[in-house]
């Protein structure tokens, strides 16, 4: 073990930074080796690593809002926080932190405003979580999702509790990285793929490298035991929970198919000279809340812009704040209309 058990809380952070910046554009395996050392050396690694990468994950939500000429900028999004933050970060951990404080204010926080009614808040459904796994696997949560981790000596375990999981997992020969969700199995080395937990069956979809799928004491109807082939890139296998009477099926997906599969991920979209009613159809594909455009020519409107998919919170004040728009609820729905 190096020195540092003499490391400052500075060196650590500074330390954790770099990590995460590494983790965003990807670790060779080198890094990874190097990552996961690092983990080992201190217990604070891991704790300032998780810090960090909150804030970072912060600061990626907040693309969802960067614009172009066409809108001003908002000055309170990025307002700083009432008060200072006990731990110390790197400029873009309390940026991050204070756009996401400022955001709560602004959809969260009670009316001040005195007079007639205010209207019904606006709910957002909860965003998508990622989580960096001390191995240095990612994993992104579906809304609604859950996950338990279990690690040890001879193996990586997550059991998905319920809902969807996409898993990028970091290479570890050693180590088998396996999700379980419903007595189901999927056992993965450095690969990256989708598994959601229904009510009667488990989907498995790769996007990158192969994965096995088992099912342990499972048997079909006919008394056999349940066998699925190995996945490779762009297959899609969907395994019941109760016993059937073949094997499920190995399917290829065509790239759009697997594009609007996984479309609930999160992801940058980039917009240019685009009609406002493109722009929220596209949201809508992606996110359980909607948003309706009450009057046709709010659609016209034209925005050149970049938009994290999972953000519509952002989206929605920035349409408020500087397109002289009004948000109101109805039922599930966001509705947008002209302010006067």
């Amino acid at each position: 073990m190096k020195n540092s058990v003499f490391a400052t809380s500075d060196m650590i952070e500074q330390a954790a930074a770099i990590w995460v910046m590494r983790h965003d554009r990807g670790l060779s395996a080198g890094e990874q080796d190097a990552f996961s050392q690092w983990l080992a050396e201190d217990a604070r690694h891991s704790a300032a690593f998780a810090l960090h990468r909150r804030g970072w994950d912060e600061m990626d939500r907040l693309a969802g809002i960067q614009t172009t000429v066409h809108a001003r900028p908002d000055p309170d999004l990025l307002a700083a926080p009432h008060r200072a933050r006990r731990h110390r970060m790197f400029w873009f951990g309390s940026l991050a932190l204070a756009a996401a404080a400022a955001l709560m204010v602004v959809f969260y926080g009670p009316d001040k405003v005195t007079g007639p009614a205010a209207p019904a808040p606006l709910v957002f459904v909860a965003s998508i979580e990622v989580r960096t796994l001390a191995d240095g696997s990612i994993v992104e949560l579906n809304r609604d999702a859950a996950i338990a981790v279990n690690f040890t000596p001879g193996e990586r375990r997550v059991q998905l509790l319920k809902g969807e999981a996409n898993f990028q997992v970091a290479k570890d020969n050693v180590h088998p990285f396996i999700v379980s969700a419903g007595g189901v199995d999927v056992r993965a080395v450095g690969t990256a793929f989708n598994v959601r937990l229904g009510g009667s069956s488990v989907e498995v979809v790769v996007t990158e490298g192969r994965v096995r799928v088992d099912q342990p004491g499972a048997v079909t109807v006919g008394g056999s035991a349940v066998v699925v082939p190995e996945l490779a890139q762009g297959q899609r296998t969907v395994v019941p929970l109760q016993p059937a009477a073949t094997a499920p099926a190995v399917v290829m997906l065509s790239g759009t198919e697997l594009q609007e599969r996984l479309a609930w991920q999160p992801r940058l979209m980039d917009f240019t000279d685009a009609p406002l009613a493109d722009i929220v159809a596209e949201f809508n594909r992606r996110n359980p809340v909607h948003l309706v455009l009450e009057q046709p020519v709010v659609g016209t409107m034209r925005l050149s812009a970049s938009f994290r998919s999972d953000n519509v919170e952002g989206f929605v004040r920035l349409m408020e704040s500087d397109f002289e728009l009004r948000a109101e609820p109805r039922g599930k729905d966001i509705l947008l209309r002209k302010a006067w």
